[in-house]
């Protein structure tokens, strides 16, 4: 038998229709309860029971108990981002699903990528970054400058609390709507918090769409010009 990581295993996790749509509706960063996935699922309670324990026993899943409840939320940011690459390559092979409406455009305009910033407004952010010199791609990944440093504290973001916990900083993730990069990470993650705090945008509480004020879409603009 070969050796290293087994990827028909995950693949399988993932594969089955129901275990997707509990999956992706996880990927706002929200922790759900098994009864709120069974309805995201369209399945019964005890099947999406059955679903969740294997996702949890899978490490995609990470249970968490809370009085009587117990909620479940993606195991890591490294689950979110296999999620959304493997929307973007079923996008590209023709496997998207049914428009539904002007929601759709209201997903690929802005989005919650796992508490990350991700569609247009993503791709715009993490380009500007990069134009200006804040954020710096290298081999191992993207890079916050010495001038990125001075931008993002003045922005009101905490970088010696960043730099504290273990996840990296800055990561790439491949957005399925627009087939480019937009920024991850715990970078990524405070960003998209600065935005909501600052009053610039609000996430729509029926799906993972993110919505910007005009005034709000005017400041990120200002914020974060464009190349």
């Amino acid at each position: 038998m070969k050796e290293g990581p087994d990827i028909a295993f995950i693949a399988a996790l993932i594969g089955d229709p129901a275990r997707a749509n509990i999956l992706t509706a996880l990927m706002d960063g929200r922790a759900l309860t098994a009864s709120e996935l069974a309805v995201e699922a369209g399945v019964t309670a005890q099947t999406a029971s059955a679903h969740l324990a294997k996702l949890a026993d899978g490490g995609l899943l990470k249970p968490r108990k809370q009085g009587r409840h117990k909620y479940f939320a993606l195991a890591h940011d490294e689950v979110a981002e296999v999620l959304e690459r493997l929307m973007g390559l079923s996008a590209g092979l023709s496997r998207a699903r049914t428009r539904t409406g002007p929601r759709d455009d209201a997903l690929r305009h802005a989005r919650v990528c796992y508490n990350h910033l991700a569609g247009a407004m993503g791709i715009r952010l993490y380009d500007s970054l990069l134009a200006h010199g804040l954020v710096e791609e290298t081999k191992v990944g993207p890079v916050l400058s010495l001038a990125g440093e001075e931008a993002m504290m003045a922005f009101g973001v905490d970088l010696p609390e960043l730099r504290a916990r273990r996840a990296p900083l800055c990561r790439e993730c491949l957005d399925w709507s627009e087939r480019r990069s937009h920024l991850a990470g715990s970078l990524g993650r405070a960003l998209f918090a600065r935005i909501e705090a600052l009053g610039w945008a609000r996430r729509d509480p029926k799906s993972r769409a993110v919505l910007f004020s005009d005034a709000g879409q005017s400041a990120f603009e200002a914020q974060f010009p464009g190349p």
